[in-house]
């Protein structure tokens, strides 16, 4: 049986990324967005919805996402679900999230000209980013003041053109 596990989101974030390091020095970005949804139902009302959704991604990106975003920007992002289960240390009990792991992305148009944050965010409630030293370090780039075009960090590889046009199906 064929599997697949893929999701499209287009949304604003909901709160500025929660940046931290593994062990590894791997940057893990933490964030969430909102989804809208508006519709007329039968009584000829409008509604709206909103759906919040967490997501999280890795690596070099997940420093891009970090520096160039804001709470309430657009994004597109492209990933899997995942889901996390752990027991809760106060309650005993078993407890789980689903969770999108981003695979791509894609900046959106904002308001702000897309300026990186200066230093970026604040510590998050409780627990404060940890930041490799090496890493803090880096040389900051001159040419880093806009989002670099989003080709750059598309990673989908197209299939070659088929030989044979005349395919059966």
């Amino acid at each position: 049986m064929a599997n697949l596990n893929k999701v499209m989101l287009m949304g604003n974030l909901t709160r500025d990324i929660r940046l931290t390091y593994l062990p590894s020095n791997t940057p893990v970005a933490e964030f969430g967005i909102a989804t809208n949804r508006t519709w007329v139902g039968q009584d000829g009302q409008k509604h709206e919805e909103a759906t919040l959704v967490e997501l999280r991604m890795f690596d070099k990106r997940a420093e891009v996402l970090n520096k160039y975003l804001h709470k309430g920007d657009p994004l597109f992002v492209e990933g899997r679900l995942h889901l996390d289960s752990w027991d809760d240390k106060q309650t005993g009990q078993k407890r789980s999230k689903t969770v999108v792991m981003v695979e791509d992305f894609q900046f959106l148009g904002r308001a702000g000209g897309g300026a990186p944050r200066e230093g970026g965010p604040g510590p998050a409630a409780g627990a404060a980013p940890r930041r490799p030293a090496a890493a803090a370090a880096a040389p900051a780039d001159a040419s880093s003041e806009a989002p670099p075009p989003a080709d750059d960090y598309n990673t989908d590889v197209q299939p070659p053109e088929p030989e044979n046009d005349n395919i059966p199906f």
